[in-house]
């Protein structure tokens, strides 16, 4: 790991493998160990760079308000500071919503984007949820948030037979809670995403990927993705949740290296 720095922040980053460069990017919580499984299935190929958000892990705590276009540019920077040009993104979740932007806004850095389990837009299921989700951090805090994050996360079955999941989790991820008041106004960021009206504006190599059991980006808003988006291609898996890419990563991963490697330089 190395610390990057970025005008106003300090990034930590983890590089491994060579090639066209691959910029992982993590959903709500942040964090590059969600990569953890991913990683070395894509880095026998790939420069695989993944890090932490500002706001997350061992990257600044900045007490700024956070927005989905605030954490594309910090990709932006970080891509300056480690002198990539241009990269694939795979984003997962509000990662997904960072890759839309980039791919919009900064196509010249963007080889080609996958977008894993994410959104266009709100709809009253998706902000009903995330409302809910604020209000139990806000009201009973960041453990019982965390726990009910990890129950819509996984699958009922996954969790059912092994216990010691909601456990190992919630400690991993209370130990580096950023706190309410940056994890409030990250959720907020997530709920105020909507490129609706701009992704066929997408020039780029777009592949399309979700759990079809996912709870909190329901494969119907996959589906609506692939339908905006010109020319994109889609790959949705029967089971994984909304953390597919950890309980099925080499199902998850062969698809998008497949992917990758028919939009190489």
């Amino acid at each position: 790991m190395e610390k990057i720095k970025i005008p106003d922040a300090e990034i930590a980053v983890w590089r491994t493998g060579e090639g066209n460069s691959v910029m992982l990017v993590s959903g709500l919580g942040g964090k590059a160990s969600f990569w953890t499984n991913v990683i070395p299935i894509l880095s026998d190929s790939f420069e695989v760079i993944s890090y932490d958000h500002r706001g997350a892990g061992q990257s600044s705590r900045s007490d700024i308000n956070y927005s989905i276009k605030q954490m594309a540019s910090d990709v932006i920077f970080l891509m300056d500071a480690l002198n990539i040009n241009k990269a694939h993104f795979l984003g997962h979740s509000t990662g997904g919503a960072i890759a839309q932007f980039l791919a919009i806004n900064h196509p010249d850095r963007v080889l080609s984007i996958v977008l894993s389990s994410t959104w266009a837009g709100p709809d009253e299921y998706f902000k009903s949820l995330f409302n809910l989700r604020l209000r139990i951090l806000e009201y009973l805090g960041p453990e019982q948030y965390i726990i009910d994050g990890i129950l819509r996360a996984y699958p009922a079955k996954e969790v059912s037979q092994n216990p010691e999941l909601i456990l190992d989790v919630r400690n991993d991820r209370l130990k580096s809670f950023p706190g309410v008041k940056i994890e409030s106004s990250r959720i907020r960021a997530v709920i105020s995403h909507n490129l609706r009206n701009e992704l066929n504006r997408i020039n780029l190599p777009t592949l399309v990927t979700c759990a079809e059991d996912d709870q909190i980006t329901p494969i119907y808003l996959s589906e609506e993705l692939a339908n905006l988006i010109p020319n994109a291609e889609s790959i949705f898996l029967k089971t994984g949740g909304h953390f597919f890419p950890i309980l099925e990563s080499k199902v998850y991963t062969a698809g998008i290296k497949h992917f990758f490697n028919k939009n190489r330089f």
